[in-house]
């Protein structure tokens, strides 16, 4: 009984400051990823798709901050070749599916397709989503990188037996000031 009552002691303490504690850098993967936030306004640069135009999109805190979406569509005027769609819509959704697991992302679009990444920061301006390696087909990397008030981003892909990725869609843009 009285070992039971030092451990108790010795132990509470600790238990109960972790239990309080706010969570820091190390322990909160959201914080990272609070640059995305925001309605961006993006031209096309380049990658293989050839595609010009602009477009809009939205990172917003859904669901009680437990979701980061990121909404997104073209803008009239958009060119590209024959095999783009520029009709394109998509969502894209970064969650956690535990307290303290890795984050990662679900993509979905008008033409039926769905992408599952895993998502990480490597740096406080970086974000950075590589979809699982499929055993055929084609794995995907986005990246949105931040320099100074512009958002860039690139959407790329590459075939399992290369290691290069090629880029099929790259864009830069600036934030929309806030409505409010």
């Amino acid at each position: 009984m009285k070992t039971l009552l030092v451990a108790i002691l010795l132990f509470a303490p600790a238990v109960f400051a972790q239990a309080n504690s706010t969570p820091g850098p190390a322990t909160d993967p959201w914080k990272a990823l609070q640059f995305l936030e925001g309605t961006w306004e993006a031209n096309t640069q380049g990658g293989s798709a050839g595609a010009q135009g602009s477009a809009t999109y939205i990172f917003q805190w859904e669901l009680g901050h437990h979701i980061l979406a990121r909404h997104s569509t073209n803008a009239s005027g958009c060119k590209g070749p024959v095999t783009f769609n520029c009709e394109h819509g998509d969502l894209l959704y970064i969650y956690q599916d535990s307290v303290g697991a890795p984050l990662r992302a679900i993509y979905f679009d008008n033409e039926g397709h769905v992408i599952h990444y895993d998502v990480s920061a490597p740096s406080p301006t970086t974000a950075l989503l590589i979809s699982d390696a499929p055993p055929s087909g084609p794995q995907f990397r986005l990246i949105y990188e931040l320099h100074g008030a512009i958002m860039s981003g690139k959407f790329q892909m590459r075939m399992p037996s290369q290691s290069n990725w090629k880029s099929y869609l790259e864009w830069a843009g600036a934030r929309l000031r806030d409505a409010h």
